[in-house]
């Protein structure tokens, strides 16, 4: 029989790592058509097909090359070589039940190594791996997740996507992640990835297209001050969302930043994007203007050297599953629920306390939650406490509710930690730009008008008369604090409830 390859080839290495390589090789052609024709790929799936195959692959080519330049070498010293493969015949009872049991067994193992495989892939693709893998570490994220707008979206298709290259990034990030936990090196609260986020474009826009953005929406938000009537008040937002496609209306208004025939940029001196002294906007013809804050005057030089981020969804949708909701409009919207009688005495502001005490543990304020709110009602309204004991506990367990899944005393978790860009009421947001500090140099400031991204359509306080205006109503700030909530943030007062 005439010999395909060199004599050399005909060994018992070279033949192992043939067979390595040539399977490795089909699997990856197998996997490349799979994704191509799946209607959702998987992001795992890229890397088996692009990273681990082709690794194997080479090992086998690896281990193919070494057989040959090993028969060489036993060429030279005289050895003899070739294939000395050990003789079976199939005529024989014993080699022929050895060589079923063997081709049988073979197939059997690659079947549940397949399958094992498959159900490795899945369990690491789940969202279950990615929260609770590291039960401590990720609670808070995974809390917050569960009761997220995006709950029903899969953690890797946000941290990660498809393809293999931003798998393989994560993964070398994560190498670090699994020997910080094994050896306590971890942050307490874990800080938020900025710098390691997937661009929004390949992430959010993938459904978010901003083409075709609502123009505008009504938001109605109701409100409970803290005296004693928890006194309700509601505002009727008109928000101005604009979007990216003139075709579907109009375009300036909120995102307006997102547009895409916009860029803009900015430069934040601090981690968590919370100080921003420049500010670039670019239009379609290309005509751009800088912004600089009269308040952070930063040398010229150190803004050169500085990072400059092109604006997308994330600099304001910065919480977009992680979310820790402050105490107020957490008590807030439970009692517009009806879940908290907004009829007991000092409801709105015994919920907020109770919540905004420090706990060293979860337990601790839980418990520490239920004294709190029992002895409270005891002690300052025994008749109410006597009377409506029902209403009471009810309080206590919305309220221990809204504390379990906002509050993670032991990874020194709390929604103060993690600012969230969307409005302007609790955190900086909206105003770490429009300030009207941020001027240009031939004098146009970027404005902090409220009109800018809404219009208050109606303003109705308890006991009052309902002020309404389709041309939009004048604020009036539940609290006589005068003119000081137009000159100064709203996050100065409320960062603290």
């Amino acid at each position: 029989m005439k010999k395909v390859f060199p004599s050399s080839f005909y060994n018992l290495v070279t033949l192992i790592g043939t067979a390595i390589a040539s399977i490795s090789f089909g699997l990856i052609l197998f996997l490349v058509l799979l994704e191509s024709v799946s209607a959702s790929p998987k992001p795992y799936m890229g890397i088996i097909a692009f990273v681990i195959l082709p690794a194997i692959m080479i090992a086998g080519l690896i281990v193919l090359v070494l057989g040959i330049m090993r028969e060489h070498r036993r060429e030279r010293a005289g050895k003899p070589h070739g294939l000395h493969l050990p003789k079976v015949d199939l005529n024989n009872p014993k080699h022929r039940r050895a060589a079923v049991l063997f081709g049988g067994g073979t197939i059997l193992l690659l079947l549940l190594s397949a399958f094992g495989s498959f159900k490795a892939y899945e369990a690491t693709d789940s969202d279950t791996f990615c929260g609770e893998t590291c039960h401590t570490v990720m609670e808070p994220e995974f809390t917050a997740y569960q009761f997220s707008p995006h709950a029903r979206v899969g953690c890797v298709q946000c941290h990660i996507g498809s393809g293999a290259d931003w798998f393989v990034r994560s993964k070398i990030s994560g190498s670090y992640q699994v020997y910080a936990v094994l050896f306590d090196k971890y942050p307490r609260p874990i800080p938020t990835p900025i710098e390691n986020l997937r661009p929004a474009q390949e992430t959010c826009e993938q459904c978010h297209w901003p083409k075709h953005f609502f123009n505008e929406k009504l938001h109605t938000n109701k409100y409970f001050l803290s005296d004693e009537g928890n006194t309700k008040w509601e505002l009727d937002l008109l928000m101005k969302i604009g979007g990216g496609n003139v075709e579907a209306g109009p375009t300036s208004g909120i995102h307006w930043h997102m547009n895409i025939a916009h860029e803009v940029k900015y430069i934040a001196v601090d981690t968590r994007r919370q100080v921003i002294p420049w500010v670039s906007s670019r239009t379609p013809d290309g005509v751009e203007t800088i912004y600089r804050s009269t308040e952070n005057d930063i040398p010229e030089d150190s803004l050169k050297k500085s990072f400059t981020r092109r604006m997308d969804c994330l600099d304001c949708h910065n919480r977009p599953s992680h979310i820790y909701n402050p105490p107020a409009p957490s008590v807030n919207h439970v009692m517009a629920l009806g879940w908290i009688d907004p009829t007991l005495p000092d409801v709105k502001s015994v919920s907020v306390q109770a919540l905004n005490t420090d706990y060293s543990t979860k337990q601790g304020g839980l418990d520490s939650i239920r004294l709190f709110i029992k002895d409270y009602y005891e002690s300052t309204y025994p008749d109410v406490a006597s009377s409506r004991p029902i209403a009471i506990d009810s309080v206590v367990t919305n309220v221990q509710r809204i504390y379990s899944r906002n509050f993670f005393p032991e990874m020194k978790v709390s929604w103060k930690k993690f600012p969230d860009n969307i409005g302007h009421m609790y955190y900086p947001g909206c105003f770490r730009c429009h300030d009207g500090k941020h001027v240009s140099d031939d004098g146009k400031v970027l404005s902090r008008d409220c009109n800018t991204c809404h219009t208050i359509l109606a303003q109705h306080f308890e006991n009052d008369s309902l002020r309404i205006s389709l041309g939009g109503v004048a604020y009036q700030h539940p609290v006589d604090i005068g003119d000081s909530w137009k000159e100064m943030n709203c996050s100065d007062c409320h960062n603290s409830q």
